[in-house]
């Protein structure tokens, strides 16, 4: 089975709080960012955590100009930590036997990389897109044209995206609205060329994400600097296909795997009552 590591999950853009701020500042800080937990620092080195269970349960005593340094008992008693070449299986395992939500990822000098959540765990547990999936692609992209394609895992704007794919389904679509929402949406696998970027997998992905106002999506990035025409630009010019919006959604059709799971629980469900 593929491991999937920390790096490729963690949110690296982190809010944080730092040694010298007051209790004031971290309900501050909860309002503006609505998170319930931020590391604490010092300079750059992850001293603790503190969360807004720990100012209303733990000290409760605690008035908004308490510096946060003077209940650092509550944070440094129980620091638990990822690193980046951590296993996600390993911290699921963290989470679920602490309890603890998020772990703070570090470096070996104790610097802070990014934040790592159970909602991470869960994303990279139901995901179908992974980097062999990708790898697979672009060996065939070098056997059909001879050429190296690089890879990268980054955001695509979606007004660069042509799409390959011509119809998606309406059921599939709310599902893929739903997982944006909660952030447990898998990346989209991209080809960027000279001139263009198509989209290879993720068209309900794309279009939950465009209906919704979302700019930006995470994807596996396959560059190619060679100039050619693809198999899928071919049909994708054959299909009229320019932007995320020329993909037709049907909303008469049910996707053949989401029916098919409907149609075996309600054998299941008749087998029961009979």
């Amino acid at each position: 089975m593929e491991k999937k590591w920390v790096r490729d999950y963690m949110t690296k853009a982190v809010d944080t709080i730092s040694i010298d701020a007051v209790v004031q500042d971290v309900i501050d800080a909860i309002k503006r960012t609505a998170h319930d937990g931020f590391p604490v620092v010092k300079g750059d080195e992850v001293v603790g955590y503190i969360s807004a269970r720990d100012i209303i349960l733990v000290s409760p005593n605690a008035s908004p100009d308490t510096p946060v340094r003077e209940i650092d008992e509550i944070f440094r008693k129980h620091l638990l930590v990822a690193e980046p070449d951590m296993a996600m299986t390993d911290v699921a395992r963290v989470i679920v036997r602490s309890g603890i939500q998020k772990l703070p990822v570090i470096d070996e000098k104790n610097r802070l990389c990014g934040i790592i959540s159970n909602t991470d765990v869960l994303r990279s547990q139901i995901e179908h897109v992974s980097p062999e999936k990708v790898y697979k692609l672009m060996d065939t992209l070098h056997r059909l044209h001879g050429i190296v394609p690089q890879m990268k895992r980054g955001a695509v704007p979606l007004r660069n995206l042509r799409p390959t794919q011509s119809r998606i389904y309406q059921d599939e679509l709310e599902g893929r609205m739903y997982e944006l929402k909660q952030g447990l949406a898998e990346p989209i696998i991209a080809i960027k060329m000279p001139k263009r970027t198509l989209l290879v997998d993720g068209h309900h992905r794309a279009v939950a994400a465009q209906k919704m106002g979302i700019k930006i999506l995470e994807a596996y990035i396959i560059t190619i600097t060679e100039d050619i025409e693809l198999g899928l630009e071919r049909t994708a010019r054959e299909l009229h296909l320019g932007e995320i919006a020329d993909i037709e959604i049907l909303d008469y059709a049910r996707h053949p795997l989401v029916a098919g799971t409907q149609r075996i629980g309600r054998l299941d469900g008749d087998q029961k009552d009979a």
